[in-house]
């Protein structure tokens, strides 16, 4: 709603009246309520990502209506009646409104398709943001000329008022704007050299935020969403009864702090174990609900690892946080390296090395293995011989065994029609040690009685609790959280030093969880950037017949990256697979400015107006939609960039890559293409001689005075 209302003010500012702001503005509802219905047709819900779309469409969806209504106006400031302006305006801009919108229609169209997490997450989506710019273009086509031949008034501005006082001088801002880039862009197209060894620096200056640290990579943003998970574990001899002691005194600890709305325990239970849920009596989780993110100066992370730093002081506790995920789920560790290796002490051996690096690591912490540390066991090795002599079974020994450690509710009893069980166990006091176990009886059919030890080996050792196995091999992974740095980062370096171990041949290792799915997802949406790219070039080729322009325009396309990183190392954010969707976004936004200029220079060439000042004409007339339409997505975008609500942090690195690529596109491509435009006219003139001739003949009939005048141009 935000977004809508800035757009609402921005459209005032340029059309100076509620009636011609209206009329782009009901592009907004004529677009998304179709869109609803498109989307109940295809299976597609309301939820975290389409509703996404829907806030992040607000700027696109105005886009089309913005061309073609400020289109209108100029034809009915050349003096024509409503009707005939209408008709003229959006035929004579109709080619291009197709082209801007198809452009954003066909970046979205590989991530609807993808496949694997990439296509499972974005679907919706991008098919939310296909849908609702279809329908845009439509209402451009029918809504917009219909509001503006039935209601379309000219405004003519009463300097006395105060309303007209701001948009005079308005006005006189953007015409002095405009007038200053025509005399850069004049001055630009006489040293193009400068202008590409500007490009240069800039692109490599917003390339080096990677290599110095200002931009790291993640798979999603770390959201805030108020709720944390503290992970306690005690020695393992210790007991449920003395494991809920202790949580007893960690509650206390943190329901000292005022952040703390509600704590909730469980004791013998872990989340984030190997086997989701298994119980363990020397574990517990204690799970926090803070106050509302207005309502604290800190961060739900900071006060969590100041609870646990707290609680890790208790004799013999190890506390670990656990953050949340955006989904509401307990989030697994940000880095998570599998070995696997064909012998268990030499993968142990290699494990431990590998963890040492993990802990040297800046930015690493609570790194542990997957699997609990070895704990005492007791080995009872029977002798057979012995078992037949004094007339004992294996089973005989195993179910009782079973019975006086574990129980058994084998016998019933029955009372009243109803079936009671009894469980039979021994008296704790007689389990506590191996010498209880040495000492536990077996009788025989003869009424003899033997001791356990009198036919068995019994001895204490250690063993693993879990056994884990990757790829029918012995594994073991090595978890760590990642704090005040980027987990892709951390997790490059920690690779980098892995590799320079000295690790037996049999070992291999690999990335296993998100640095796993980051990985992935970052070659998918670099596929579905570069298919991207190659669709709206083939979608340009088909709307102009040619194969050179459509490159013209291409050349905005890397521009874009410039603002984006630069505007998410200013905003510390790192790229995420939502940052990322920003970049694909703007491929298809940035290549409207440029479409936008090709197109009136190409017909004005065809009239015969010479190469440079039709370049020069193109900007000048070019200049309003495209600051329009610019500043339209930016303000859009503003809401989303700035929401500091509940889980807001995943999606603001995406929304600044969308205002920093919109705003240094806007800035560099009303240079970049008009000399790159210039070079590609130079060369086709040079070796084409069709083009030569028909450039002459155009020359020849060319009336500078007539062109100006059908064309409205100052």
């Amino acid at each position: 709603f935000l977004a809508i209302v800035i757009v609402s003010i921005t459209m005032l500012l340029f059309l100076h009246s509620v009636r011609s702001s209206l009329f782009v503005l009901v592009a907004l509802p004529a677009s998304i309520i179709p869109t609803f219905i498109a989307m109940s047709l295809f299976g597609l819900s309301l939820n975290l990502l389409s509703l996404m779309a829907l806030s992040l469409v607000v700027g696109i969806l105005v886009d089309d209506s913005i061309v073609i209504l400020e289109n209108i106006y100029r034809h009915m400031e050349m003096g024509k009646d409503k009707v005939k302006a209408t008709i003229e305006g959006r035929s004579e801009i109709g080619f291009t409104a197709v082209a801007i919108t198809m452009v954003d229609v066909v970046v979205f169209v590989p991530l609807a398709v993808s496949g694997g997490i990439i296509g499972n997450i974005l679907r919706e989506f991008a098919l939310v943001v296909v849908f609702s710019t279809l329908m845009s273009l439509l209402v451009c086509f029918t809504l917009t000329p219909l509001l503006a031949a039935r209601f379309g008034k000219l405004i003519h501005l009463n300097p006395n008022s105060l309303w007209g006082k701001i948009n005079i001088g308005f006005e006189n801002f953007i015409t002095r704007l405009r007038n200053s880039y025509a005399n850069i862009l004049r001055g630009a197209l006489h040293k193009k050299r400068w202008v590409y060894i500007l490009v240069l620096v800039l692109m490599g200056t917003s390339v080096a935020f990677f290599k110095f640290g200002f931009i790291g990579t993640a798979f999603m943003t770390k959201a805030d969403r108020g709720e944390l998970i503290i992970k306690i574990e005690l020695p393992n001899t210790a007991n449920l009864t003395e494991t809920n002691l202790v949580v007893q005194q960690a509650e206390r600890i943190a329901m000292k702090y005022p952040e703390v709305k509600g704590v909730f325990s469980s004791v013998g239970f872990s989340s984030t174990a190997v086997v989701a849920g298994a119980g363990k009596p020397n574990q517990a989780e204690i799970s926090l609900t803070l106050v509302d993110k207005n309502q604290r100066n800190r961060s739900d992370e900071v006060i969590g690892l100041e609870i646990q730093s707290e609680i890790s002081k208790i004799p013999g506790v190890k506390a670990t946080l656990v953050p949340i995920m955006v989904t509401g789920n307990a989030a697994e560790s940000d880095i998570s390296l599998a070995l696997k290796a064909g012998d268990r002490k030499t993968l142990m051996e290699a494990a431990a090395k590998v963890k040492a690096v993990f802990e040297k690591t800046a930015g690493t912490k609570f790194v542990e293995f997957s699997i609990d540390a070895p704990k005492p066991l007791i080995n009872i090795q029977l002798d057979y011989d012995k078992l037949a002599d004094y007339g004992i079974s294996a089973y005989e020994v195993g179910y009782t065994l079973a019975t006086t450690f574990r129980g058994s509710d084998e016998s019933k009893f029955k009372y009243g029609g109803n079936e009671y069980s009894i469980m039979i166990n021994a008296d704790p006091n007689d389990k506590r040690s191996i010498e209880d176990v040495k000492s536990l009886t077996f009788s025989t059919s003869d009424g003899a009685t033997y001791r356990l030890d009198q036919f068995a080996i019994v001895e204490e050792i250690m063993g693993e609790s879990v056994l884990e196995r990757m790829d029918r091999l012995p594994s073991i992974i090595i978890n760590s959280a990642v704090v005040g740095r980027a987990p892709g980062t951390v997790a490059n370096e920690i690779m980098s030093a892995v590799e320079k171990l000295d690790l037996p041949s049999e070992v291999s290792y690999q990335y296993v969880g998100q640095i796993e799915r980051q990985e992935e997802s970052f070659d998918s949406l670099i596929l579905a950037l570069g298919i991207a790219i190659l669709l709206v070039y083939l979608v340009m080729v088909a709307l102009y017949e040619n194969a050179i322009y459509p490159l013209v325009v291409l050349t905005a396309l890397p521009l874009a990256t410039i603002g984006a990183f630069l505007a998410l190392a200013l905003t510390m954010e790192n790229i995420t697979i939502f940052a990322m969707i920003g970049i694909i976004m703007l491929m298809g936004l940035v290549a409207k400015n440029g479409i936008l200029l090709v197109d009136f220079s190409n017909e004005a060439r065809e009239k015969g107006m010479p190469l440079v000042e039709a370049l020069i004409e193109a900007g000048k007339e070019r200049f309003r939609p495209i600051i329009m339409t610019t500043l339209a997505m930016v303000f859009g975008m503003l809401p989303i960039a700035l929401a500091s609500g509940s889980g807001a942090e995943v999606k603001n690195g995406m929304a600044w890559v969308i205002i920093g690529g919109l705003t240094s596109s806007l800035i560099l491509t009303l240079v970049v293409v008009p000399c790159t435009y210039y070079i590609v006219a130079k060369l086709e003139f040079k070796f084409n001689k069709k083009k030569r001739d028909e450039e002459a003949h155009a020359l020849a009939t060319y009336d500078a005075e007539e062109f100006k005048k059908t064309h409205y141009i100052a």
